[in-house]
């Protein structure tokens, strides 16, 4: 599977034309640093294996300006989910596959390519787009992508900068931006769907009505009324303590043990190993 994942990645250096070749032992100049890149695995919350290609933009020096970009907060996709439910609009999400590709980098960098790279090995590949790890690449994506919705007729919110509205005259449709999902409030959100496919391009996956969204499970109750609660969340924690400890945890009413005095403990402090697992609970939840 990871295999699999790899080739996908690599298969897109070509079809997104992320860099320039200019052969072994090309010098860009001083204006140029040299980087590397690598790659950075993930298994997202349906089993799919995920590999991308990261570049190394600890080696490049921090911008002076801002490369701040934000997204829509977790409040945000609340009142969105809310505001569609009162107004009878379909909620639907969308994940824009290698989003930072379709943007150009400002930064100039290069690598030389290893042997992953099959007959390009050696090669001077000066960088063109946007790749994850460089530190403006958030930056770039935002800025073309809120030139796309604009282009589209919306505009920001007056609450939440990634929040975009339209216009419909009787009703606004919406689109929450958090990076590269997208969450889509319409009452026909397939036709967005085909603007981002057929005019725009964008290659979206796991389209269709909200199920599972940054980090949290939308589902109806028995009486139909839209809820929101991070459940595969929660089973994966509770797998992960039972992988762990081997049995699995003990309901508690409180965070706190009745009686128990932190003060005035005297046990041993953790070792090593287990202030990670420590850490690692308190972290998830």
């Amino acid at each position: 599977m990871w295999i699999e994942a790899e080739t996908t990645e690599l298969n897109q250096i070509d079809e997104y034309k992320w860099f320039i070749d200019k052969g072994v032992g090309y010098n860009p100049g001083s204006d140029y640093k040299h980087i590397r890149v690598h790659m950075v695995y993930a298994v997202k919350y349906d089993g799919r294996h995920n590999a991308r290609l990261v570049a190394g933009g600890h080696l490049t020096e921090t911008p002076i300006d801002s490369v701040y970009s934000s997204v829509v907060s977790l409040r945000g996709v609340r009142l969105l989910a809310f505001i569609g439910e009162l107004n009878d609009l379909k909620i639907w999400l969308t994940d824009i596959g290698n989003a930072y590709l379709e943007t150009c980098t400002k930064e100039k960098v290069y690598i030389i390519a290893g042997p992953e790279f099959g007959d390009r090995e050696g090669h001077v590949l000066i960088i063109l787009k946007a790749l994850h790890g460089l530190h403006s690449s958030g930056l770039r994506w935002s800025e073309h992508f809120a030139d796309v919705l604009r282009e589209m007729g919306y505009f920001t919110s007056k609450c939440e900068k990634d929040i975009w509205m339209r216009d419909c005259g009787d009703h606004y449709k919406y689109i929450a931006a958090y990076v590269d999902d997208l969450m889509i409030a319409s009452k026909d959100p397939d036709s967005i769907i085909k603007i981002l496919m057929e005019k725009y391009h964008f290659k979206l996956k796991g389209t269709g009505p909200t199920d599972f969204h940054l980090g949290c499970d939308f589902f109806r109750d028995e009486e139909g009324v839209l809820c929101y609660a991070p459940k595969k969340y929660i089973e994966k924690i509770l797998e992960n303590y039972r992988q762990i400890y081997g049995t699995w945890p003990k309901p508690a009413t409180s965070p706190l043990t009745t009686g128990d005095h932190p003060e005035l403990d005297t046990s041993e402090l953790l070792n090593e190993d287990d202030q990670k697992i420590y850490q690692s609970l308190i972290g998830a939840l």
